[in-house]
């Protein structure tokens, strides 16, 4: 078999029954440490793996280095195999059921069922002591697959219930991958360092409940979050990143400077807006509406409440009333507006228009309400209830490009007053799309 290397396109031949790690080694010499997977045509990889899952014939790969971005997600799954195992070896194998641990951004969580135990913040510096003696004892990572229905049998006799749930949903004939370091196995598609004792720096950050697969009906399990960078350095530097971070946290600035309260008892997600807080609205809605009126637009209002017959029609009951707050009076249902747009349409049709009245322009400050799980709401990042600042253009086909650009110049000029830096997405019609 040939491997050419990128960049260099360096070209060698090896042995299929060789592992990446032993050309990493050959290749590397006393350096080979720095690199800690190997990109192919099937995605970044274990340095474990033989060559000869590639198939036959010529392959192109390259090193993943470990100050890559790439380097980084597998260290931090690593990281969560590691606190797996040292909850595991604290609690002990029959008290300890395992949920998931991914990577995610910065850093690395698992979520946990410790039966008859709550975790404590107080427990994690022993759970960050264990972890470090696992990275010392510096355990070869394996990885094997077993057929789906030996894969669960397997996870059921480790009393793994949440583990035999994945599987069971796995596709039928699909192989199944683990990762075994020294009594520890877990569930896993991977990649994974080649052993524990490559990790050099990590801390546990925080802990959470989280609900199994997001949804309130499941059991809730404790989530820990950890992170990990290739040195010292770098792991120092995101802490006081963190640690500036809590200091402007606006969950703790907004009640501090009297901007705004949440009561999570009372209303969850839908925040009570105090004097200063009010002041600084109206300031805001001040300028947008300058803005505003200075591009065509005249300002309406909607209603809080519609009737259920507005949202069949608009799409919204089919295909987002898991989303909404819904009300029942006089045997009618009603909904409250998750989004503006329907009561704009009433709006634009309520009287007979001629095409010399477009584009016609239409803006709105309106309140909205959308559910979402208490688990992610966040601040005023991730709410119930919010005002959106909404606008709809009613244009000829030939007004379009015209009326975009005067937009897109409206958003950016917006945006420039408060010194915001944005990017744009483009969104188009997913197929269970409405509207």
């Amino acid at each position: 078999m040939s491997l050419i290397i990128n960049p260099e396109k360096t070209r060698i031949e090896v042995a299929s029954e060789q592992t990446f790690l032993e050309v990493l080694k050959s290749e590397k010499k006393d350096h080979w440490k720095e690199w800690v997977a190997v990109k192919t045509q099937n995605g970044t990889t274990d340095l474990t793996r033989t060559i000869g899952e590639l198939g036959s014939g010529e392959h192109e790969i390259e090193w993943v280095h470990r100050d890559s971005p790439e380097a980084q997600a597998v260290y931090r799954h690593t990281m969560s195999h590691i606190l797996a195992q040292a909850v595991t070896r604290l609690f002990g194998d029959a008290r300890v059921v395992l949920g998931i641990g991914p990577t995610i951004e910065n850093g690395f969580y698992y979520d946990i069922l410790v039966e008859n135990r709550a975790i404590q913040e107080e427990d994690l510096p022993a759970i960050e002591k264990e972890m470090e003696r696992i990275i010392k004892e510096n355990y070869p990572i394996r990885r094997f697959s077993l057929p789906k229905d030996e894969a669960i049998a397997f996870m059921r006799d480790k009393h793994q219930l949440y583990k035999v749930e994945l599987i069971e949903n796995l596709p039928e004939g699909e192989a199944i991958s683990f990762y075994e370091q020294g009594d520890f196995v877990d569930l896993c598609r991977g990649p994974h360092l080649p052993s524990t004792g490559i990790i050099r720096s990590f801390k546990l950050l925080s802990l959470a409940g989280a609900y199994w697969r997001g949804d309130e009906k499941n059991q809730m399990l404790q989530r820990i979050y950890g992170t990990s960078f290739a040195t010292k350095e770098a792991l120092q530097d995101y802490l006081q990143y963190l640690e500036e971070a809590k200091r402007r946290d606006h969950r703790r600035l907004g009640p501090q400077l009297g901007l705004f309260h949440i009561d999570t008892d009372v209303a969850a997600g839908m925040p009570f807006f105090l004097e200063k807080g009010v002041i600084t609205l109206t300031q805001l809605q001040t300028v947008w509406r300058q803005f505003h009126k200075e591009a065509g637009y005249i300002e309406v209002m909607t209603p809080l409440v519609m009737h259920e017959k507005l949202w069949h029609q608009s799409g919204h009951w089919d295909h987002y009333r898991e989303n909404m707050y819904f009300i029942e009076k006089d045997e009618q249902n009603y909904a409250v507006k998750p989004m503006n747009c329907p009561g704009h349409i009433i709006i634009y049709k309520s009287q007979a228009r001629s095409y010399r009245e477009l584009p016609w322009k239409m803006a709105e400050f309106g309140k909205v309400h959308r559910y979402e799980r208490s688990g992610v709401l966040h601040g005023l990042f991730r709410v119930r209830a919010f005002t959106q600042d909404d606008a709809h253009i009613f244009m000829t086909e030939e007004d379009i490009v015209h009326e975009l650009t005067d937009l897109i110049h409206l958003i950016d000029r917006m945006y420039k007053v408060f010194g915001f830096a944005y990017r744009v997405d483009l969104s188009t019609r997913p197929e269970n799309s409405m509207g």
